[in-house]
This record gives structure tokens, sequence and C-alpha cells, in this order.
């Protein structure tokens, strides 16, 4: 699987990256009496896919307050998707076809053609974003775009009156969406359409892996190369997040109540993630 793609599927689906633990994604974190859960989860699930994991549950109900990477809430608000379009979108009379070279454009053309896009509705879309509404689009043809684990926990949430925190702001989000790719355009779009036909199945690796704790087949599917090849991209989206929400979950040790902190699964583990920096600093942490 091509490399770009793997970031472009990783970030919508997962953001994850996982070591040989156990057999959960959800881990226990203890200090001095206090606790709090970590979930790594994925963005986008199919109806076959639940029941989620039971650990899941376990810390659900446990939790007075659930922690999300943003409001998603506030993702359907006109001032979001004003914001978003403005960062992804072309605002000054471009199209994709000024950016991106000549050969790029027509196999871009060409496969919307085959799948039923007006390419006119896209042409103002900058790569990241065109790369982003493919490979969605084409997870909506596969009927494999329903609730993930946030949308699905936000909402029980609401239901049950849970308390809501975030660790990010809005503007942050579409931010790391804007400059996803940045520098390597053509490439990304190229990988994107290379690798369609592979969508079901490297989707489906991933959440297996994910779901049975399998993180060093996760990690080999779908983070490694990020990793390697693209360092910059890696430091943007996992290192710098994880250091800027590592001060918001350590705070939450302070109080008597328990969090469940629901965050992609990139985030959780490997030598930059959250689970091995709690673990430096002393705490408790256990895979549920």
């Amino acid at each position: 699987m091509n490399k770009l793609w793997k970031i472009t599927s990783a970030f919508i689906l997962l953001t994850f990256s996982y070591n040989s633990l156990a057999d959960s994604p959800v881990w226990q974190v203890t200090k001095s009496g206090k606790t709090v859960y970590l979930g790594g989860t994925v963005h986008v699930l199919s109806q076959s896919d639940y029941p989620l994991p039971k650990a899941f549950e376990t810390a659900y109900e446990q939790a007075a307050t659930l922690v999300f990477e943003m409001d998603m809430s506030q993702a359907q608000t006109q001032k979001f998707q004003q914001a978003m379009m403005k960062e992804l979108t072309y605002q000054d009379g471009r199209t994709y076809a000024d950016e991106l070279k000549p050969e790029t454009v027509n196999k871009l053309n060409q496969y919307m053609a085959t799948r039923g896009i007006p390419a006119s509705n896209m042409q103002v879309f900058k790569p990241a974003m065109l790369s982003i509404a493919l490979t969605m689009f084409e997870l909506q043809r596969l009927k494999l775009s329903g609730t993930g684990v946030d949308a699905f926990y936000a909402q029980r949430g609401l239901n049950d009156s849970k308390q809501f925190l975030f660790l990010e702001k809005p503007e942050e989000q579409i931010n790391y969406l804007a400059n996803m790719g940045k520098g390597h355009e053509d490439e990304l779009i190229n990988y994107t359409l290379n690798d369609m036909d592979k969508l079901p199945t490297v989707l489906q690796q991933m959440k297996d892996a994910w779901r049975s704790g399998d993180g060093d087949k996760l990690f080999e599917v779908g983070g490694k190369e990020w990793q390697q090849e693209f360092p910059k991209s890696y430091q943007q989206l996992i290192i710098e997040r994880n250091n800027n929400w590592m001060p918001h979950i350590e705070q939450y040790f302070n109080t008597s109540e328990v969090e469940f902190v629901l965050v992609g699964a990139m985030h959780l583990v490997g030598k930059d993630g959250l689970i091995e920096q709690l673990q430096s600093k002393g705490y408790k942490v256990t895979q549920l």
C-alpha cells in the first residue's frame, strides 16, 4: 500500500500506532488513588463492527466525564463549515488543475467519471480535501462509513448526562487537515487513486488489528511507512498533538471523578504515544 494514502486513511479512520500489548484498545491509568481511562478510537465504522470491545463499556460505566479530541457538535455548525472550506478550498479562482500535474489531473478526472462524481463540484478542493472527500465517497459507496467510536459515545454520553471535555479547538483540527500531504500533492492524489481498490481489504485489516489489540500488525499495515517516510507529517499529527494533550490529561488526576479519554488510537501507544509518556511519569498503566 502506498505511503501517503496511508496517512489519509489513518487520519480519517484511526490516526493510530500500536505496540504489541494485550487484548483491547482501552487502558486504565492510575496514580495516587485516581483513575483515568484511555480508549483508542476508530472514527469510521460499519454496523457490523458493533458491539464494540467490552473494555469500552467497562471504562464508560466508571467515567463521569468523557474527553474527546474536539467538540464534534461544532463540526456541524455553519461557522466550522465555513472555516474548513476557507482553508481546504481555493479562494482565488484557482482549481486543483492549477496545482497538480496534467497527468495527475487526467487520472483524477477519469477516476471521478467512473464513480459518477462531477468534476465540476470538486474543482475548488485543494488536494488534501480531495483525498479526504474521495476516500469518504468510496467508504459510502462500500457502505463502510457508519458511526465511529467517538460519535457513538458522544451521543450516548449526552443521553446519560455525562460531562464533556475537549482536547483541541475546532480550528486546530482544520489546520491539521489542511496541512496533510502538503508539499506532496501529486503523490497524495495518485496514491489515493491507486489504492482505492484495496480500500475494503486494508481497512478490514486495520479494524481487525485494532479490535483484537494486535498492535504489531496494525502499525505494520497503517503506520510504519508514514513514520519513516514522512516524519514531518508524523511530527505534526502525532507527536505535537500528544505533547499538547498531555498536560490536560495529567490535570484529570487532580479530580476525584473518573475521566474516559477517547482519541484516535495512534495517539495512545508507541514510543511517541500517550501511554509511554504516562508510564515514564510514574503512572500505573494497565491494558484492559
